[in-house]
């Protein structure tokens, strides 16, 4: 088991829940909040730190400090999925349909898994600018295209998954 403390308004995991990290698949064992001056130096090494004080210089200073034991419960599922670059006609065709499902009011996702596939690294800005589209609401929408296995993100910018490379080349 692992441990981390956060400072939050309120807690954004739950015991019991998971949470998708590059690292894996976290579970949520238990949350609790606690005070910083009752946090135990057991628990301050199991956290990843020297010394209670290193905990403090590393957290947001406002907000209520939780203690959130978790351990990872293995491989995040959407990279098997990104991986798989062998696309059936009927997985294409289901693709075209999610993604259809997502546009609603436009082409959004064609242009973006192009421009995406023209130079790895594309980011948000660049690509919010070219569809005229504010750059948070462009990101969450990349992350939809993430669900799909089509994208993966980078230090700086995306890429096409060979899963999207795959979906791009055979959807033409």
């Amino acid at each position: 088991m692992k441990l981390a403390f956060r400072r939050w308004a309120k807690p954004t995991v739950r015991a019991g829940g998971t949470l998708r990290t590059a690292a894996g698949v976290l579970a949520i064992d238990s949350i609790e909040r606690v005070d910083l001056d009752t946090v135990s130096a057991g628990d301050v090494q199991a956290a990843g730190y020297v010394s209670r004080e290193e905990l403090a210089r590393d957290l947001r200073p406002e907000g209520a400090l939780y203690r959130i034991a978790f351990h990872v419960a293995g491989k995040d599922p959407r990279e098997n999925l990104r991986e798989n670059d062998t696309l059936d006609p009927g997985e294409i065709a289901a693709l075209k349909g999610a993604l259809a499902k997502l546009d609603r009011k436009g082409e959004w996702t064609s242009a973006a898994l192009c421009m995406i596939a023209e130079r790895d690294g594309r980011t948000a800005a660049e690509i919010a600018e070219r569809l005229d589209m504010e750059k948070l609401t462009l990101k969450r929408k990349i992350r939809q295209l993430k669900e799909l296995g089509l994208t993966e993100s980078l230090a700086v910018g995306y890429r096409l998954s060979p899963r999207g490379h795959a979906f791009v080349n055979g959807s033409r």
